[in-house]
């Protein structure tokens, strides 16, 4: 049997019906672990385990009355830092500016509560959230488990990190760009950005997300029905419906698959991320599903004109700090918003413009296709030390070309592992569906995950080094 921190939601639920295992054993066992690997991958933020364990004690004597109460009693989750939890101030990433506590749970986090999931910690994100990278000015160096020389990528880098380390089963990360997806794919796990509206946050903004990034797609679309309850602080939030998200049987026959290897602009797309994607798409055609070749919907003018629009937010936030604070970011975040104190106000409206005619571009796709299939990221990997994939301030957006546009867009999109490369880094394969198909995107998820029936696998404790005397 696999260690108790190695189990899926799904299955640690079963166990304690079963009273083969209690929360509270879970939890020491978590502990035990964290205490193991965290120093060498620094995914955490606000990490209390007397709280968890308090928390795990609780449910253990629900689960022991045969009164859980909530889908999720007693399974350990993270939350990304950015995402509000009650009593705790919400760094940034910086830890600059005014640090106010929070008052109330934001949306994601108040579901989780209210299914009384037990918190581990929060999990670490770089300055504003705006780098896909484990680097932070506040946080420090967030490293990749299965390669410590190597970045997790952001800006949900800690949650990343976190589930490919088995820090339990369930972390809650946010995507706006690609937060959820990239670091998924670099640290080979599951992670869903569902439409936008389908999971409440607050606050809410053009493109953001929060969503499920866990080890496997059943846990993905556990978490899902909790995580996509409604909730009135979003005014951006999708109508409720009732889905039986945990039902993942779907009959691929007859399905049109795109295939979108190119992505129009940004980093190349190396050869061995292409092999995977290519024999991934290949297991769909073998279950009935007719491949359809696509041409790109991003194009360098509206990577660019995203850049500028997003420069001028971030100037924005800048603007809020002293002299003294704003020499505190990071240079890289410096460099690239610095452009945007430049910008006119027409130029920024025509970059914003941009977002426009990427959801224009995206929604016209799904009039030939069912779904489509493409690379998550276009690299396999990058230094640990490195803000972006470039490591080039003027051009920080290359690697999101994959996934920017379906946030824009608005569509459901996944990554899950596809295999590993020659280096034994993961490589991640991306689905993406029409807008308000998010069960049908998990569904297909599920059926890809089954098909390529990769071994388990996951990263092993780095072995610490003897001094040669």
């Amino acid at each position: 049997m696999p260690e108790l921190h190695q189990l899926t939601a799904i299955q640690l639920l079963n166990g304690y019906r079963t009273k083969t295992f209690s929360p509270l054993e879970v939890a020491n066992a978590l502990v035990k672990h964290v205490s193991q690997w965290e120093p060498h991958v620094n995914a955490l933020y606000a990490y209390r385990p007397d709280a968890f364990i308090e928390a795990a004690e609780a449910s253990t004597q629900r689960w022991a009355k045969g009164k859980p109460s909530g889908v999720l009693d007693g399974v350990p989750v993270t939350i990304k830092e950015l995402i509000a939890t009650k009593g705790l101030p919400i760094p940034g990433g910086t830890g600059l500016g005014e640090q106010m506590v929070a008052t109330e749970d934001a949306p994601p986090a108040a579901r989780l509560a209210e299914d009384n999931a037990v918190v581990l910690a929060k999990t670490t994100c770089p300055d504003f959230g705006m780098l896909s990278s484990g680097l932070s000015s506040f946080h420090g160096l967030t490293r990749n488990p299965w390669n410590l020389a190597c970045n997790t990528g952001g800006s949900s880098s800690g949650a990343g990190a976190a589930a490919a380390a088995g820090f339990g089963p369930l972390h809650v990360g946010t995507d706006i760009g690609g937060s959820i997806r990239l670091p998924a794919a670099w640290c080979g796990v599951v992670g869903f950005k569902p439409t936008l509206g389908r999971v409440p946050i607050d606050p809410y903004y053009v493109g953001r997300c929060a969503g499920p990034m866990t080890r496997s797609v059943d846990d993905a679309a556990l978490m899902m029905s909790t995580l996509a309850r409604t909730d009135r602080r979003d005014a951006m939030r999708l109508p409720p419906e009732n889905i039986d998200w945990q039902n993942l049987t779907l009959d691929i026959k007859g399905l049109r698959i795109g295939v979108m290897m190119e992505a129009g602009c940004g980093l190349p797309l190396d050869n061995e991320i292409r092999h995977h994607v290519e024999q991934a798409a290949k297991k769909l055609e073998a279950a009935g599903a007719t491949l359809v070749p696509l041409a790109p919907v991003l194009t360098r003018e509206m990577l660019d004109g995203l850049d500028r629009f997003w420069q001028a937010r971030q100037w924005n936030e800048l603007i809020k700090l002293s002299p003294e604070e704003r020499e505190q970011v990071l240079p890289a975040i410096l460099a690239w918003a610095d452009g945007g104190a430049r910008l006119s106000g027409v130029e920024v409206v025509q970059g914003f413009q941009q977002t426009m005619y990427m959801r224009r571009a995206t929604e016209s796709v799904f009039e030939e296709v069912d779904a489509v299939i493409s690379p998550t990221t276009p690299n396999i990997d990058f230094p640990a030390e490195w803000p972006s994939p470039t490591n080039d301030s003027r051009q920080p957006f290359e690697h999101i070309v994959y996934n920017v546009p379906w946030n824009m867009g608005e569509q459901p999109a996944i990554s899950l592992n596809a295999g590993f490369s020659r280096g034994n880094m993961p490589i991640g394969v991306q689905l993406i569906g029409p807008r308000f198909a998010d069960h049908f995107v998990l569904k297909l998820a599920r059926q890809l995950e089954k098909r390529l029936a990769l071994p388990l696998r996951w990263p092993a404790l780095p072995v610490a080094k003897t001094e040669v005397k």
